[in-house]
């Protein structure tokens, strides 16, 4: 009976202690990862086999026995514990685990040495040896996600990684380009640098066959990116086309660029022009393309709404002129779309320098002898049919 009793408060004494356990361990396991929990249970049980090893160390070594032994012989992995404690602080504090993640390391060093010079056998001794450093890894990795969580980014960038050197090599792509579209791309490149070597050649008066080996290598790459890429029908491809070669055909022009100095003073404002007479009219002065457009009142000041509304309204007038092959004149977008000709004159000089706007006027040039005006019209092409309805020429 005695026995039976003893049984019955030990199985109600078991069942509230698991149940308390069981309680404490989901309220310090809500709104924890689970990596972070198997990261904590894994650690503990290398910080066990370590502490294994300095109970062997403390009593073959130095001799501890009885409840010295069991006081003394574990103290460095409590220091390990304190220390991977104060540095998670410090990390959530100052965002850097400071001396103590470094004490970390070096007090799981002096651990593993120590319990390892007590091993039976080389196994042995690399087990001890790896044990504390396995700890110390789970509590660095979890240290590294928290810090990402924290902060948002990494603690370092390596510069050596898999996918830099295969991109290097030319085995990946760096951007999310497909590949086709990477294809497409190099073989428009292809075409613009074939381009520009021909003419490069012709303006330096080179001989007849150097100018017929580079005009069939231009020849060559515009075949290939008709047949490959569909040059003739994507105008995407097209104006990419037309970017790249009047960014090649326009390199000397950067030594000609003056660039803002960032770290110049702001210059100062010009004093305010006097006031008119009550009823005197003022506007900018004409240029020579503007000789059509008279406005009658002085330009309004507006605010930035007002101004970002007449930047898209000029805009658009743009973008649909050039669809139709004609560079507008600044007095054209001023009169369209109530824009200032000052304003009109800064955006019509800003805009003309675009590929598709640069490219008109080139070929303006190039073919009519025609100098940006701005007052030129719009360049159709004809097909001019014979008798027998075979074409016999383009104008």
């Amino acid at each position: 009976m005695f026995a039976l009793v003893l049984l019955v408060l030990a199985f109600f004494t078991i069942r509230v202690v698991c149940r308390g356990l069981s309680r404490l361990y989901r309220r310090w396991a809500a709104g924890r990862p689970t990596e972070d929990i198997l990261t904590i249970v894994a650690a503990s049980i290398a910080t066990g086999v370590s502490a294994q090893g300095m109970w062997r160390f403390s009593g073959d070594v130095l001799g501890f026995d009885g409840p010295l032994r069991f006081l003394l012989f574990a103290f460095i992995e409590v220091a390990v514990i304190t220390s991977a404690v104060r540095a998670r602080r410090n990390m959530r504090e100052n965002y850097s685990a400071g001396i103590d993640g470094i004490a970390v390391w070096a007090l799981t060093c002096l651990s593993a040495v120590l319990s390892s010079m007590d091993a039976r056998s080389v196994a042995e001794a690399i087990f001890r040896l790896a044990a504390p450093l396995v700890a110390a890894w789970l509590w660095e990795r979890g240290m590294a996600i928290e810090r990402h969580r924290i902060t948002g980014r990494s603690r370092i960038n390596w510069r050596l990684t898999p996918e830099r050197m295969l991109v290097r090599v030319g085995l990946a792509e760096a951007s999310d380009r497909t590949a086709s579209e990477v294809d497409a791309h190099r073989r428009l490149t292809r075409v613009a640098l074939a381009a520009k070597r021909a003419r490069a050649l012709r303006e330096s008066g080179a001989s007849d066959r150097k100018m017929r080996v580079a005009l069939a290598q231009l020849d060559r790459a515009m075949d290939r990116a008709v047949e490959y890429t569909g040059l003739a029908v994507d105008e995407k491809r097209q104006e990419a086309l037309l970017s790249q070669i009047g960014a090649l055909y326009n390199t000397a022009a950067l030594i000609d660029l003056s660039p803002p100095v960032p770290w110049a003073p702001e210059p100062e404002e010009p004093p305010a022009p006097p006031a008119l007479p009550p009823g005197t009219r003022s506007w900018p002065p004409l240029d020579e393309d503007d000789e059509e457009y008279a406005p009658t009142d002085a330009p309004p000041v507006v605010d930035t709404a007002q101004r970002a509304a007449q930047l898209r309204a000029a805009r658009q007038y743009w973008d649909a002129q050039i669809d139709r092959r004609y560079v507008p004149r600044a007095a054209d977008i001023a009169q369209e779309t109530g824009v200032p000709i000052a304003a009109a004159r800064e955006y019509r000089a800003l805009w003309k320098l675009e590929p598709r706007a640069h490219a008109l006027l080139e070929t303006a040039f190039k073919e009519h002898g025609i100098i940006d005006t701005g007052t030129f019209p719009a360049i159709e092409v004809e097909r001019v049919l014979t008798v027998n309805g075979s074409v016999s020429a383009e104008s």
